[in-house]
């Protein structure tokens, strides 16, 4: 992707020069792609989210458990929370659009990241880079965006990776606009994406379900805990003159985990069923879909009233071109317990994209506002809306 940004980059310098020859190269790449960019170094600092108190009780270490036991504060502390980044950006905003702050760290969202349309012609852009700290675990996050916009074109390249929610996503699409008016436009092209997860493959199910030729279960459970180092020792106790057998549960360093296979099973069997499926899935390389998409963009914008909506369909006509397709999106519902079922067909899907701003001062003291977006891609539903009414006392 990174490649790919610099390619297009050097095509950018390349028409420039032609474009312009009467003019100095530097100027006129200054001018076409650098005039009107912010260069920006930002960072911030909080307090972490302070967990309840959690304490629990061990036996008192002469092993006598009608002594007084050790109170121990089981708590989670965690140090400070810190952001910090840099990076270069240039996105027009609509009309609508308020800068929110009087500076830039990396935290903005334009409109015309999402929407097919942009307030200008010609070149916009974000490359930021940053690393974060939340809860003790240090995150590496980027946002790289690089777009183009013309009369009857739109062509838009995008990396960007967000690891404290796991997002790791990248995208390339080209579209042909149709100008209707002045304010509508049609859109249709091509769009690729990336995803990482195996849609409906849990390799743990797949495990514990497997069988041999009498039917019999290949991998027990327990056996899960083996392949980690946990071990077992069969052990009896003697409960008011009865005896009760059951197993203790050590991990591989030798500490007593469990007092029982339930508990065992209840507690530590759940990190591993985890740990397990983790290490399957990092097996699998990324994948890559090309999908036809079509779209539409309305905007009419007046002092007192404003209306920007937008969407993008993406047909259900999506090719694979990287990843093993068994594991793809096609294959999401095709997985049972005993893996892969061959006679299945793939199934195709539709994802799609909206969003719509609006906005009308009624009169000079009331005003009232919506602003929504909504993104179904695979099997994600991201969402967010807000909607107002401001009263100004005169």
């Amino acid at each position: 992707m990174k490649k790919l940004i610099l390619v297009l980059f050097a095509a950018v310098f390349a028409v420039s020069a032609n474009a312009q020859e009467k003019k100095n190269l530097f100027k006129s790449i200054y001018e076409d792609i650098f005039k009107y960019s912010t260069i920006y170094v930002a960072g911030d600092i909080q307090n972490p989210k302070e967990e309840p108190k959690d304490y629990f009780v061990r036996t008192n270490p002469s092993g006598n458990i009608y002594e007084p036991p050790v109170v121990v504060d089981g708590t989670d502390y965690y140090d400070f929370d810190y952001r910090y980044g840099f990076g270069i950006r240039k996105i027009a905003r609509f009309d609508y659009e308020i800068k929110g702050k009087n500076y830039y760290d990396g935290t903005e969202s334009n409109v015309g990241l999402a929407a097919s349309n942009s307030p200008i012609k010609g070149f916009e852009y974000v490359f930021h880079t940053e690393k974060e700290r939340s809860r003790d675990e240090v995150f590496k996050n980027h946002r790289y965006f690089l777009k183009h916009s013309g009369k009857y074109h739109m062509v838009k390249v995008e990396s960007r990776k967000q690891g404290k929610v796991n997002f790791n996503y990248k995208s390339a699409e080209v579209r042909g606009k149709i100008p209707v008016g002045d304010k509508f436009s049609f859109n249709a092209g091509v769009i690729y994406r990336t995803h990482d997860r195996a849609y409906g493959y849990n390799p743990i199910e797949i495990w514990l379900n497997e069988t041999d030729e009498n039917g019999w279960p290949v991998n027990y459970w327990y056996q899960l805990g083996y392949q980690y180092g946990y071990t077992d020792q069969w052990v009896t106790i003697n409960i008011d003159g009865e005896d009760v057998y059951d197993y203790y549960w050590y991990d591989p360093q030798g500490n007593e985990v469990a007092y029982t296979d339930l508990q065992f099973r209840d507690t530590i069997f759940e990190s591993l069923i985890n740990r397990y499926n983790n290490e399957q899935w990092d097996l699998l390389d990324p994948f890559g879909v090309v999908s036809p998409v079509v779209g539409f963009d309305f905007y009419h914008y007046k002092n007192n009233f404003w209306l920007h909506a937008y969407g993008s369909y993406l047909l259900p006509y999506h090719k694979y071109v990287k990843g093993d397709e068994d594991f793809s999106y096609l294959n999401r519902n095709n997985w049972g317990l005993g893996g892969l079922r061959q006679d299945s067909d793939l199934e195709q899907w539709e994802d799609y994209q909206a969003g719509v701003v609006f906005g009308w001062k009624l009169n000079k003291s009331i005003g009232v506002f919506f602003e929504g977006e909504y993104t179904k891609f695979w099997d994600s539903k991201i969402y967010n809306g807000s909607v107002g009414l401001n009263i100004t006392l005169r």
